[in-house]
């Protein structure tokens, strides 16, 4: 895929060339707090390869794989760290609403914090968010 560089914020955390805490760290994917949460818990989960967005994941096996990595990571994460929580979330913002142009899990232990920030997790057709389960339908094999 096309290299992030020293440009690229997720990449520089990726590498743990950032002081970012890493709640989790493999060959894979690394996650860690979103600076800004939007829930009671609140992780993304990227891939270490660059990859700017959901466009660029094809129906292949190797990208189901990894996006089915980074789901089980996310879900592992919020129900060990919020196991009271009645309800997680797990998907991506899609272009042109996604913030930061690396492929990120937002995984969310709800409740939302404060309640109206669910809107930025609404799926609204082709456009917003997109939960894993669902991109996972559209990547696989």
């Amino acid at each position: 895929m096309s290299g992030g560089g020293t440009t690229c914020l997720f990449c520089q955390i990726a590498r743990s060339s950032t002081s970012t805490p890493l709640l989790h760290s493999d060959d894979k994917v690394v996650a860690f707090q979103d600076i800004k949460p939007s829930a009671l818990r609140h992780y993304l989960v990227i891939p270490v390869e660059h990859i700017s967005t959901t466009k660029d994941l094809q129906r292949r096996t190797e990208d189901y794989n990894l996006v089915c990595h980074m789901l089980s990571v996310g879900q592992s994460l919020l129900h060990r760290d919020a196991p009271g929580s009645k309800e997680y979330r797990f998907g991506f913002h899609r272009p042109p609403f996604n913030s930061v142009n690396h492929l990120h899990l937002h995984c969310l232990a709800l409740p939302f914090s404060p309640r109206w920030k669910h809107l930025k997790y609404m799926s609204m057709g082709p456009l917003g968010f997109i939960e894993a389960e669902k991109l996972l339908e559209m990547l696989k094999p």
